[in-house]
């Protein structure tokens, strides 16, 4: 009998470890997914402030929870099955809808970096439209749903570059790493969001404190500060996101063209990070990253400098075209 008790709690402890094992596999591969969709995480953080303005802080947190729920429900209802059932059945499909999604971000990139030289508005006409058929009390949907929509094409991005990163051999560990990379990032940027867009009540609250406390000047000082940095911030967060965008879909883009055969771009690429990185005795892997990033964001610029006229002259009048043929077949 203790014989057999001592090789039940073999077993126990066998298991045990392989557990231990399983999990710290999740935690791994979970991790270097995150790191690889950082930039597209960057981007989601510093697009999402622009949807609560205009609104009064008291709706501004309510406003981000409705939004970050959504967000949840876009990945882990939506694009965690879809991205499980391709990699199940089309799993050589992956790497084209990474490029698709990299070349997404790339447009959306150059065509923030070419507003600032030629301002113009592609959907002005769509969004006079939608703005003019909108009351008071449906304004505050409609910019959450415009938000969850934006949020959808990040998150599948998000998702894709993860279920890349992920062996494909274990469809449960594959939906554990899914779920916790899309629970964990939509957490930190939408908490990120959070503290930003109450950062300057935070700073308004600590400026008009009373002078009576010994530690209310100093906090005032710190308020007024606050308050003041915050317009620089929200600009530099919105440069980073634009060049982040850029960076991580023309990165995609390399990557993908490698895969397919064409890795002399990336090659290259990788090669002048390596030789930049032996000249400069210090920071030897921050400078090959930089030469690297900066590479991918000059191949991404020109892929999104190419996509701004397919996509305005081709692509927005044949989806224009598809929806004005669905509300004629299904009128409403």
């Amino acid at each position: 009998m203790s014989g057999g008790l001592l090789a039940l709690f073999d077993d126990i402890a066998a298991l045990a470890k392989v557990a231990a094992a399983s999990v710290d596999d999740v935690a791994a591969h979970a991790t270097k997914a995150g790191a690889k969709a950082a930039g597209v995480v960057i981007d989601d953080t510093a697009v999402t402030p622009r949807y609560v303005t205009g609104f009064s802080p008291a709706r501004e947190l309510p406003i981000i929870g409705k939004i970050a729920l959504g967000s949840l429900k876009n990945k882990l209802l939506i694009l965690l099955p879809a991205a499980l059932a391709l990699s199940l059945l089309l799993p050589e499909a992956i790497t084209p809808l990474l490029m698709i999604g990299g070349a997404y971000l790339c447009y959306e990139g150059a065509e923030k970096v070419t507003e600032l030289f030629i301002p113009h508005d592609p959907h002005a006409p769509e969004a006079k439209a939608e703005t003019g058929a909108l009351d008071a009390g449906s304004f505050e949907d409609e910019k959450v749903a415009g938000a969850i929509k934006t949020d959808f094409i990040l998150s599948a991005e998000i998702m894709a570059i993860t279920l890349a990163a992920v062996p494909g051999d274990n469809a449960v560990e594959q939906a554990i790493i899914l779920a916790v990379v899309g629970i964990g990032i939509t957490a930190a940027v939408y908490g990120v969001v959070a503290l930003i867009v109450k950062a300057d009540d935070l700073g308004l609250a600590l400026a008009n404190l009373a002078p009576e406390s010994p530690v209310a000047a100093p906090l005032r000082l710190t308020g007024r500060a606050v308050v003041h940095a915050m317009p620089y911030l929200l600009g530099a967060l919105a440069m980073v996101g634009t060049a982040a965008m850029i960076w991580v879909g023309g990165g995609i883009i390399l990557h993908g063209l490698e895969t397919y055969g064409l890795g002399w771009p990336a090659h290259t690429l990788h090669d002048a990070g390596a030789a930049a990185a032996e000249a400069v005795p210090v920071a030897k892997p921050l400078v090959a990253w930089l030469v690297e990033a900066t590479g991918a964001g000059v191949a991404g610029f020109l892929v999104g400098l190419l996509a701004i006229p397919l996509t305005g002259r081709v692509l927005l009048p044949l989806w224009r075209q598809a929806r004005s043929l669905g509300r004629k077949v299904l009128p409403r």
